[in-house]
């Protein structure tokens, strides 16, 4: 949805608008949240340890299987 350039007060010519003012239906904010927990510092070395025993097993799996054919 745009907005109507006839209708619309405080739009200038092209669609913008004077410093100072807000757009018409610009989303209010007042910059205040809840405080964001962070992630476990460890995290990331425990996804890396899984995804080395994975690629480690996946590799014994296709050496042995190499030798039996």
């Amino acid at each position: 949805m745009t907005a109507d350039p006839d209708r619309t007060p405080g739009l200038e010519p092209g669609g913008g608008v004077q410093p100072g003012d807000t757009p018409p239906e610009a989303g209010q904010t007042s910059g205040l949240s809840h405080q964001e927990a962070t992630p476990p510092k460890n995290l990331g070395r425990i996804a890396v340890v899984l995804i080395v025993i994975f690629a480690v097993l996946v590799a014994a799996m296709l050496i042995t299987r190499a030798f039996l054919l």
